[in-house]
């Protein structure tokens, strides 16, 4: 492994771990600042309870009160809440829960609001295999709010079931002059979508002519679904769209976070690690301000966040009625399946950036799938995938490894340089007759940086592929039971800060790995006395193996898989190119028959010769004073 090699890897490690050590910092402080709202809400909770009590026991009396005026035969006058006699009726009404349901999923509504109440996936489980609900049973509520002569909101009121079959559920809320609003909701068959159409009906002479808009309000708590809470939080999100752009903004991945929004919307989703509840408005949604907020990893209920949007609506009345449709996904974060909406739902899924999500999507996606319609077993496709890859960089990675290799040759020549300057003071001309040695040896120093660079992306994508891709959730491989989050041989019961509370095995021996070929090339390379070179030689072998490992340790089981067998094939390929393609006999002879002549000077030895003459001239000044 040359220098440069050493330093493109020393870059990784750095950014993977100043990522890691940021994201543990930004981790720390939204527990903390969490428990300062649970407390806060808390008390909120205590002093609503107390007055909910105040207003329970005022309500018993009242009652008693009117019981004890009907039995003595007073007239009890009816205290109306509503202007409309026909609210107040569905005001007081008894709710139902009806359900539709298809062969992927059962989603209940509530006719107190007309609203969805729950949502269960029928082919998918929690990683301790209860029913996956994308949102439980009351952990939802959603309302429409609007003037009617008075401010109105639909969650408070019970429709009528005017049709209900397996995938259609329409239900109506009736005023007195015979108009009404109605919701009806669709289930497609063999879908995650559900569409659905608010109608206001003959509603002219009950809503003012100046009222052109409405408000949409959904609260929403999404529950934990996977092994690891730090990596289900890092990879849950809010997404919205504006109009008109290529991907969607999101908020949210990992931090609490709420955001207001002036221009319109299409879309909006609560994003979980791998599930999604996506709501669309087909005329969008005018402004409105969105909101996540994660949950403590010890909630007794085991909720992973709370989701808050409050959108407005407008809505032209002219004619009396209106019809606004609206979207609803409750699906996996499957990245076809979004796709096949045709809305950029697919972009909510965290691939990268431009060059790493092209790759992403054009390559690794597609490569992955083609695997999977022959082989079930996901192990065994992140080795081809992996076999894949490094035969399509290995263009680009023979020459770094080439060049490796001949420096490897070169190693009883750079003994000799190491003798003959063993002072500090003399590392600039070791250095300058250095790079001379590499020239009559037609080695390039930069050769093995450029396709350390090229194969960047491709680690980066592979990095981003793997904790996001819904496949490998809860596929198991050898002694991992779920790709998708890490593996653990050894659970010690409490945390120890960057590493978790566990040891993972696939993160162990990528480590081992990475230390076993640190130790085969740099140790075949850096001797003498240079503190640089030895600097180099203990972050190679020891440092970075070190880092990975705290950085992959928590991280999914598969992305350790990956690396570890690229290690493993990257020392393989080295070991074919040192056996077959590089003869140090060769390199030796013709650097020993350009010994006398002199070679054309590089940029790089110019530079290094001029920085030499500076540094004598420095010197000899100094001795001058001396």
């Amino acid at each position: 492994m040359d220098k440069n090699s050493i330093i493109g890897f020393v870059l990784i490690g750095l950014i993977f771990f100043g990522f890691t050590f940021y994201q543990s910092k930004q981790y720390e402080k939204q527990v903390a600042y969490q428990a300062q709202l649970d407390s806060i809400a808390n008390v909120k909770c205590q002093a609503q309870m107390r007055a909910d009590s105040i207003a329970y026991a005022q309500a018993r009396i009242n009652d008693s009160l009117e019981n004890e005026a009907v039995r003595r035969g007073e007239v009890v006058k009816k205290k109306f809440v509503y202007k409309d006699t026909l609210l107040d009726v569905a005001a007081s009404a008894k709710d139902t829960i009806l359900t539709l349901q298809n062969a992927k999923m059962e989603v209940a509504f509530n006719t107190r609001g007309a609203q969805p109440y729950s949502v269960k996936l029928l082919n998918y489980k929690t990683y301790r295999q209860n029913d996956l609900y994308l949102f439980k049973p009351g952990k939802s509520e959603f309302s429409h709010t609007i003037y009617t002569g008075e401010t109105i909101s639909t969650k408070n009121f019970t429709f009528r079931t005017v049709e209900h079959t397996d995938s259609t559920l329409v239900m109506r809320l009736p005023f007195s002059n015979g108009g009404y609003i109605e919701q009806k909701y669709v289930l497609e068959k063999d879908s995650f979508h559900v569409r659905n159409l608010l109608s206001f009906v003959n509603m002219g002479a009950t809503i003012p002519r100046n009222v052109s808009s409405f408000d949409t309000d959904w609260n929403l708590t999404v529950p934990r679904m996977e092994k690891g809470y730090k990596n289900e939080v890092q990879y849950s999100k809010l997404n919205y769209h504006f109009v008109g752009d290529d991907k969607p903004e999101d908020t949210g991945m990992g931090r609490s976070n709420s955001k207001r929004i002036e221009n319109k919307l299409d879309w909006f989703a609560f994003q979980q690690q791998f599930f999604s509840a996506i709501m669309r408005a087909e005329n969008n949604f005018s402004s409105g301000e969105l909101s996540v907020n994660f949950i403590a990893e010890d909630d007794a209920d085991q909720d992973l966040m709370n989701c808050s949007a409050k959108m407005r609506n407008d809505f032209d009345l002219a004619s009396g009625s209106a019809q606004i449709p609206f979207d609803f996904y409750f699906g996996p974060n499957h990245y076809n399946t979004l796709k096949s909406y045709k809305h950029k739902y697919e972009k909510i899924i965290p691939l990268g950036g431009w060059m790493v999500g092209w790759i992403t999507r054009f390559v690794i996606i597609p490569v992955f799938n083609f695997l999977h319609r022959f082989i079930s077993n996901f192990g065994i496709i992140i080795l081809l995938m992996t076999i894949f890859i490094k035969l399509v960089v290995l263009p680009f990675a023979y020459k770094s490894y080439s060049s490796s290799a001949k420096m490897q040759a070169l190693k009883p020549e750079i003994d000799k340089l190491n003798e003959k300057y063993p002072r500090e003071q003399d590392a600039m001309k070791k250095q300058t007759e250095m790079m001379a040695l590499y020239q009559r040896a037609g080695i390039s120093p930069m050769g093995g940086c450029l396709p350390m660079l090229l194969q960047f992306p491709i680690l980066w994508a592979m990095f981003r592929f793997f904790p996001a891709s819904i496949e490998l959730r809860q596929q198991g491989f050898l002694w991992a039971d779920d790709l998708s989050s890490y593996d653990s041989i050894i659970d010690f019961g409490f945390k120890i800060p960057l590493l978790g509370d566990h040891i993972s095995l696939f993160a162990l021996l990528m480590a081992v790995s990475m230390f076993l070929y640190s130790k085969v090339t740099a140790g075949s390379q850096m001797s003498g006395n240079d503190p640089n070179a030895k600097m180099m030689r203990f972050m190679s072998i020891w440092m970075m193996p070190i880092m990975m490992y705290f950085i992959c340790n928590s991280l999914s089981s598969g992305l350790s898989y990956y690396y570890l067998l690229s290690n493993l094939i990257t020392m393989l390929e080295t070991w074919i190119i040192r056996k077959w393609f590089i003869h140090p006999e060769e390199i030796l002879a013709k650097v020993r028959a350009n010994a006398g002549k002199k070679a054309p000077k590089s940029k790089w030895q110019l530079k290094l010769e001029e920085a030499q003459r500076m540094q004598e001239q420095m010197m000899r000044e100094q001795n001058k004073k001396k």
